[in-house]
């Protein structure tokens, strides 16, 4: 009796995934990013571990990861051209050794660095673009995963990114949250104009680029993304864009940067 109940409890299990596997099949993107075209990829000479954002400026090209075993946060430099790895700093704050998304404003670079677990505390770091020297730390009190910077604006994303924040530098008094109004878990999020461009992924085997008019954060545009492996979206962690170049770096180390070019 125990014996029969056992395997129909397991056969129950083994049906609900199927019905699950069938259901996620049929909303699946088999492509690689929906309105675009890969050109290139470039692989990074670098120990990268747990690959999280990614961001680019003539020939820089600047990745944070987290080594989950040792917890410890990193922030690496590469050359843009040829792949190989220029230098590394330590972006581990005691508990919060999780950096996240990554935004460059003029000379600038902001990283999200949070304790790996929702509703916990993290710090907005901002460094020198060129020395990646320390400028100043936010402190915040929740988990951030991302943050996109422009000028005086920032907005950063918790756990999830299920939440928003809008925060203005000159008035940091006065932060302003928003849900999401996307299904996509963002990891990475860059400003382009008055839109602010996000990826993120929804399964492991899919994801989107979304385009939010900002500040009303009014979700205008959507790109379907696939994935690069069986379980590794395209969009499921580093992304940035300049124009109509979207650049992906999906994978731990070895990474590799893949280039689309958007069809409009």
């Amino acid at each position: 009796m125990v014996r029969r109940t056992v395997r129909a409890t397991v056969t129950a299990a083994l049906l609900l995934l199927a019905g699950l596997s069938v259901a996620g099949a049929a909303e699946r993107f088999d492509g690689a990013i929906e309105g675009a075209h890969l050109l290139d990829t470039l692989a990074l000479d670098g120990a990268l571990d747990h690959v999280q954002g990614v961001e680019i400026a003539g020939r820089w090209l600047w990745v944070t990861s987290v080594d989950r075993a040792a917890r410890r946060g990193y922030l690496d430099a590469f050359d843009r051209v040829t792949g190989q790895w220029l230098r590394r700093v330590e972006l581990t704050d005691g508990a919060r050794y999780h950096p996240g998304g990554l935004s460059r404003s003029g000379g600038s670079l902001w990283v999200a660095v949070a304790e790996l677990r929702p509703h916990s505390s993290a710090v907005l770091v901002e460094l020198d673009a060129a020395t990646l020297r320390v400028r100043r730390r936010l402190h915040v009190a929740d988990h951030l995963g991302c943050v996109a910077a422009s000028g005086r604006r920032l907005v950063a994303g918790n756990w999830d990114s299920r939440a928003l924040y809008l925060i203005d530098l000159d008035d940091l008094a006065h932060v302003r949250i928003v849900p999401n109004p996307s299904s996509t878990r963002y990891q990475d999020m860059k400003f382009v104009g008055d839109q602010l461009v996000a990826g993120g992924n929804l399964d492991p085997w899919s994801g989107t680029v979304d385009w939010l008019d900002w500040p009303s954060m009014t979700l205008r545009r959507t790109l379907r993304a696939g994935a690069v492996g069986p379980l590794r979206a395209y969009t499921g962690e580093g992304m940035t864009i300049a124009g109509r170049d979207l650049y992906v770096l999906p994978e731990d180390g070895p990474s590799r940067l893949f280039h689309f070019r958007l069809e409009s």
